[in-house]
């Protein structure tokens, strides 16, 4: 069984909320129009499948030239810690290898620092010159 990686195809609203929903994402879920449209408005989504079935997914925002920011990278959690995860984030930023601000807020998960540092990423507190981090969380719309 192989993997089939797809540039900018945004799967169907049901399989995006099975997958979201598969991996405890139900804030996103909660307004299946608005997760479509956030997909398609994303400056490159990036999917996995695997027998046609979908089972990862990356998209990222942002201008694609000072700064890409990685917004969502998911998969089903009985294809985890098969190197799909790296082969989406690897496939997204591709493109945008010459942008110097690349950009990600996550959960504090074990196992997450370990994945993103070992794909080049640095935690803002372990940054020198010293960086600051802000997000305004709103309320959800869902």
């Amino acid at each position: 069984m192989e993997t089939v990686y797809t540039t900018g195809a945004i799967p169907s609203q049901e399989e995006t909320v099975r997958l979201y929903d598969s991996v405890g994402w139900s804030a996103y879920t909660r307004n299946p129009e608005l997760l479509t449209d956030a997909l398609a408005a994303s400056l490159s989504v990036v999917t996995a499948r695997l027998d046609g079935e979908l089972v990862g997914l990356v998209r990222v925002v942002g201008d694609g030239l000072t700064i890409v920011y990685l917004q969502d990278i998911l998969v089903a959690h009985s294809h985890q810690r098969l190197g799909i995860g790296r082969q989406l984030l690897r496939r997204v930023f591709e493109p945008y290898s010459e942008v110097r601000q690349k950009v990600l807020l996550t959960d504090d998960e074990p196992g997450q620092r370990l994945f993103y540092e070992t794909m080049g990423f640095t935690e803002v507190h372990d940054m020198a010159p010293r960086l600051n981090a802000f997000v305004h969380l709103g309320r959800s719309t869902g």
